[in-house]
């Protein structure tokens, strides 16, 4: 046993020497480390693939707020549009086609002075007074009327836009013009009596006699 124990010695421990790999036709080379699996192991962190998707997905948002917005009320806008382009068409082809009849003077005084009766009736005394001032006179379509200043020619002109529709109605023509004229010369009559009226009228259209004792009317 003792003789086993003896032998039973550590080895020992060297340094080879380098001699040894040159005699023996060894070499020794550094070995290089590879980068390619570090960075294959880097791509495929979790974490970095997680912060790569979500910047690709602000670009995507960002691209698509930056592009023009559509309307969703377009379509409908142009069809409005259009309904309008079509209705303004239609009332200038009415436009066109308004009527313009012939008529005569007194037919025209027949109307002119109706309207300045139902001013009187509604108390637009001034208007009525200013209608009544002189006879108008008919060249074609255009009614001259004259008045005795030019403050009544103001306020003549004033109202004269609602004669004017009336008479473009009464008489069937639309293109109708009153033209007013100034006569300082001219003097201011006052407003008619009834009989006034009716024999201003009478003058006009001589059957009003007929009527009036046909009706036993008194004025």
């Amino acid at each position: 046993m003792l003789y086993r124990f003896r032998w039973r010695k550590k080895k020992a421990k060297f340094i080879i020497s380098p001699t040894y790999f040159k005699n023996n036709s060894f070499s020794i080379t550094e070995q290089k480390n590879n980068d390619t699996s570090s960075k294959t192991v880097a791509s495929n962190n979790p974490v970095q693939n997680i912060e790569k998707q979500e910047n690709k997905t602000e670009l995507k948002v960002s691209i698509l707020e930056n592009q023009p917005k559509i309307s969703s009320l377009s379509l409908s806008s142009i069809k409005a549009k259009k309904e309008l382009l079509e209705k303004q068409k239609s009332l200038v082809k009415d436009d066109v086609h308004l009527p313009t009849e012939h008529f005569t003077e007194t037919q025209m005084l027949e109307q002119w002075f109706k309207y300045a009766d139902r001013l009187g009736d509604k108390g637009h005394k001034i208007m009525e007074s200013l209608m009544r001032i002189e006879e108008p006179i008919l060249e074609g379509f255009k009614i001259l009327h004259t008045l005795p200043n030019d403050s009544s020619k103001l306020d003549f002109d004033k109202e004269k836009h609602e004669l004017l529709g009336y008479l473009r109605g009464k008489l069937h023509n639309h293109e109708i013009t009153i033209e007013t004229i100034v006569n300082e010369t001219l003097d201011a009559k006052k407003t008619f009596t009834p009989l006034d009226k009716f024999n201003r009228l009478n003058e006009i259209n001589p059957n009003l006699e007929l009527l009036k004792k046909m009706f036993d009317l008194d004025f």
